[in-house]
């Protein structure tokens, strides 16, 4: 629940919490009653909360008669958007808020004994603290010793002193495992007897008033154990194993510090507290818990939990597989055939286990994944993509992933998350695959097909917070209500109790902790090793620093050392799993910070890949805006980068998509108007054109090929609201996107563009220039020209011209081909003549064209190469402030240095088109880019000053 908590004060006629005072009238009152609260105005700081009257909701829930079964109120709504049902009325004349309701009816149940709330604004973004429990009921029965609800620890033969009130006169029954071991005949306020423990009780005390009202209480009496310590056997590690000679035999193992002793319950023992099964101790590492069970049926499968001194009981946190009472019930049959019901009873989710089981059979077992500056990376949610939203509809529509030219699926988090209908980023459990989309088995034979058909599997994951379904969260949090649920407590081994960054949602985790390095080390292996996946996009690495807060949106942002050091750390781990696997940040940083990762041990071929935003600049363009329209930055240079690291990408889960922009924002000019479906449809070619051409790892979003234009922000009911990011979209095969002619010819489109990028290694070049809307040559803006060029090559294709107009008027582009002679269009095998590298070519608005010099016209090399404009800098890195710029065929040549955030930092003319030029690098120490621009092209080399 999204509340605060607080301990228990008893009710009094006018009750004050921190700063909030309230009243309740009638006190006491029956669940059937009707009651008003009542909260005076001055209890609101109506400012800093920024509402006015009648702006005030309630968030509440109810306990039973036990003051635990928490349940939320059923008309609470989502935390960031309260239900209008939930308002507080505005008294003027008094100056108060006030709601009046029946127990039993506002909270839907019966058998209230307790109910809790607090204050909000409608967003959430203010509340009151701490929160507020009120009793229910006109008999008040206060458990003085031991508190209600709590677990007190006592040897066998010790006893202990139950004292508990009333506030009218009652009789009491005191019952040790529901049998009656004292009463009372004389009503009293009060109580108390002192118990002889003698083994584990489950305690109640009852009191039942001369009008036969009836109020209970529950507590647990538990007997200490003796753990026995002993070394944990080899074959054994955190979590569930399978002896590797003996199928009869499972171990399992917990790292639980801070506990006294640990139980396993399940269906092997009949979810009882044995002692049979009290876990042991290892001797190197106290804190951890292990047993060895025996006499396990193969091929049965068996479900437990485990359940540590202070009662928690939780799911194993290495579950390659667990049962939620939570989500299980509303999954198909169709989906997940012959799931196992949840055991009754067990509350949260339970793990499960089978000896004995035949593994999958893998017809591909030395896949050969893509190179990293060949990705072409398809991300996909696999609940909006297909109507079925499982693996085998993902299955069966292989042919149309492939036939797209990518080669790599990006899975949005498919790990066990809360629900089944969600983005995935709320995680509970990171080692066990979410049995929403189908079963085990079916996904590997999805990676299996997708391996055979050379698509590479990239898994999205959340290793930044873990929601409060966690096991690792639960076993060490603060939960006064017993609803397993609450605030991270000082002692958690895994978690912040305050977030250490500005984007937090969930529990933080904290990553210089050595359990939480084992956990998501641990997480890595088994998705890598157990399902062959090929790499993973880790989610918000903004949040991997201990060195911020939750409102220090600045220091979230800026450079963190420790970020960078923790994060190195676990691309150490990820590549000694496996060496060749694809690592792949989300953290949109800055360059200093990114260049620490793409850079990092760039010598043996690895270094991370980082998302590289340019939906902002990207969808001006295909809007027909020239403002901040400059995607340069698609340039892997221009972050400082060594190698070709920058996922680019024009739209992802996480952005507006560009042709709802297209089509709410487009601009016009006369007849021609970007807002018309069929002109901003094909736009989106010319962006594919812009986008696949320029070397290095693309991402694009799913159905963007089809110019899928349902707003990110699109509710059910068809509105659009920033509430509604995660909610299901229409699925665009069900709508018949894929059989649209318009539509299907961006698909075709950019499929023909990717195979042409495929095909031709010059695509793999370092050599590139990305000139968007450049406006010293095209002072009206949106011009793209792409040079990709690569003179090392002997054979086929060395260079590549891409020119588009974005703009919504016919132009007539200057193409500045590096030399002249026959070019050929890409798309239609056509011929281009150049005589002229400066002669304009007429493009119609929203228009391009991908040029490349032909194989005949390359094939003595040296003499070609000695035509061809080219530039050099001497005695790179530049020292003493002099650079030596070597040029040839710079027909007109201007010279402009731009440092690596694209500012231009000088530009002059060169006199003659061969030669030398001495440039004085009064810059501070940094890398920059020279751009040589003539009539026969262009030219750009990489210059580092120190």
């Amino acid at each position: 629940m999204k509340k605060l908590y607080s301990t228990f004060l008893l009710l009094i006629t006018a009750f004050l919490f921190g700063q909030i005072s309230y009243t309740i009238n009638p006190n006491p009152f029956n669940e059937t009653n009707s009651v008003t609260l009542s909260v005076p105005g001055n209890q609101i700081d109506e400012s800093a909360w920024g509402v006015s009257g009648n702006a005030i909701y309630i968030w509440t829930w109810s306990l039973d008669l036990n003051y635990a079964n928490s349940q939320d109120c059923p008309t609470n709504g989502a935390w960031t958007n309260s239900n209008e049902l939930n308002r507080l009325a505005y008294n003027a004349g008094t100056d108060t808020y006030s709601l009046t309701f029946t127990p039993t009816t506002f909270y839907n149940r019966t058998g209230i004994g307790r109910i809790g709330f607090l204050l909000k604004t409608k967003t959430g973004d203010h509340q009151t603290s701490p929160d507020i429990f009120v009793n229910v009921g006109t008999l008040s029965l206060n458990l003085t010793n031991p508190a209600a609800n709590s677990l007190t620890s006592v040897p066998v033969g010790n006893s202990i002193n139950i004292t508990a009130s009333t506030n009218i006169n009652a009789t009491y029954q005191l019952k040790a495992n529901g049998t009656v071991i004292n009463s009372t005949s004389t009503p009293s306020t009060s109580y108390s007897y002192n118990y002889t423990v003698t083994a584990d009780a489950n305690m109640e005390i009852i009191a039942t008033d001369a009008n036969s009202n009836v109020k209970n209480a529950t507590f647990m009496l538990q007997v200490p154990r003796n753990v026995v310590s002993e070394a944990i056997p080899s074959w054994i590690r955190q979590g569930i194993n399978y002896n590797p000679t003996d199928n009869t035999k499972v171990g399992l193992a917990l790292y639980a510090p801070f506990k006294n002793f640990v139980h396993v319950i399940g269906s092997f023992n009949n979810w009882t507290v044995n002692d049979a099964y009290l876990m042991k101790r290892d001797t190197t590492n106290p804190d951890l818990y292990w047993i060895e069970l025996t006499g396990i049926t193969p091929q049965q499968l068996y479900t437990f939990q485990y359940r540590t001194n202070d009662l928690r009981k939780v799911a194993d946190p290495f579950s390659p597989q667990i049962l939620s009472s939570y989500d299980d019930q509303y999954i198909s049959a169709s989906t997940y055939p012959n799931l196992p019901v949840f055991p009754a009873g067990q509350g949260f989710e339970v793990s499960t286990f089978k000896t004995g089981e035949t593994p999958y059979n893998w017809q591909v077992t030395n896949f050969q994944r893509p190179n990293k500056q060949d990705l072409i990376v398809y991300e996909l949610l696999l609940r909006d993509f297909t109507q079925e939203k499982n693996w085998q509809s993902l299955i069966d529509k292989i042919n149309y992933l492939k036939s797209l030219k990518i080669n790599a699926i990006e899975l949005m988090p498919i790990m066990e998350f809360e629900g089944n209908l969600s983005w995935g980023y709320n995680t509970s459990f990171h080692y066990a695959l979410d049995k929403a989309y189908g079963t085990p088995q079916k996904f590997k034979e999805f990676i299996d097909l997708c391996h055979q058909n050379g698509i590479a599997v990239i898994l999205d994951v959340a290793f930044n917070h873990a929601t409060g379904r966690s096991p690792l969260a639960r076993l060490w949090n603060i939960d006064p209500d017993g609803d397993g649920y609450g605030d991270i407590a000082a002692n958690n081994p895994y978690f912040n109790t305050v977030p250490k960054h500005s984007y937090n949602v969930f529990n933080d985790f904290n990553h210089t902790s050595p359990a939480t390095k084992y956990y998501v080390e641990r997480t890595l292996q088994q998705w890598l090793t157990e399902y062959k996946v090929d790499g993973f996009r880790w989610d918000l690495t903004k949040g991997f620093t201990q060195n911020c807060s939750e409102n220090d949106e600045t220091c979230t942002n800026a450079y963190q050392q420790d970020r960078v050091d923790i994060l190195k750390y676990y691309a150490d781990k990820q590549w000694a799993l496996d060496p060749n696997s694809y690592m792949i940040f989300e953290h949109l940083g800055t360059d200093a910070e990114e260049q620490q990762w793409a850079n990092y041990r760039i010598a043996e071929g690895k270094g991370v890949m980082l998302w590289n935003n340019q939906n902002g600049p990207y969808n001006q363009n295909t809007m027909g805006y020239k403002e901040n329209s400059n995607y340069d930055r698609m340039d892997h240079e221009f972050h400082g980068f060594s190698n070709m690291s920058g996922v680019g990408y024009g739209e992802s889960h996480d952005e507006e998509r560009l042709m709802f922009k297209n089509l709410a924002y487009g601009a016009v000019n006369g007849t021609y108007n970007v807002t018309n479906l069929n002109t901003a449809l094909e736009r989106m070619k010319t962006f594919g054109a812009t986008f696949f051409t320029i070397p290095g790892p693309k991402m694009i979003w799913q159905f963007g090929e089809l110019g899928y234009e349902f707003s990110i922000n699109r509710c059910a009911d068809g509105t659009i609201n920033n509430n509604c990011r995660t909610d299901e979209k229409p699925i665009a095969f069900t709508l018949g996107y894929d059989t649209n002619v318009n539509r299907k010819a961006i698909y075709d489109t950019w499929a023909q563009i990717i195979n042409i990028r495929n095909a031709n290694p010059v695509f793999k070049s370092k050599t590139y220039t990305v000139e968007s809307n450049n406006l010293t040559n095209d002072p009206n803006g949106l011009i793209t020209r792409i040079y990709v060029y690569d003179n090392t090559l002997t054979t086929g294709v060395k260079n590549v011209v891409v020119l588009a107009n974005y703009d919504t008027s016919v132009k007539n582009v200057v193409p500045y081909f590096p030399f002249t002679g026959q070019w050929q269009n890409l798309m239609d095998s056509t011929i281009l003549n150049v005589t002229s590298t400066t002669d304009p070519i007429t493009l119609q608005p929203g228009e391009f064209r991908i040029f490349a010099n032909p194989v005949a016209t390359l094939a003595t090399g040296e003499e070609n190469l000695d035509k061809r404009l080219s530039l050099q800098i001497a005695d790179n890195p530049v020292k003493n402030g002099l650079a030596t710029l070597i040029y040839h065929k710079a027909k007109n040549g201007q010279i402009m240095i731009y440092d690596m955030s694209g500012k231009r930092m000088d530009s002059f003319k060169l006199k003659n088109e061969d030669g030398t030029y001495e440039l004085k690098t009064n810059y501070p120490a940094g890398t920059y880019l020279v751009h040589l621009k003539t009539d026969n092209g262009v030219a750009i080399q990489k210059m580092i000053v120190q």
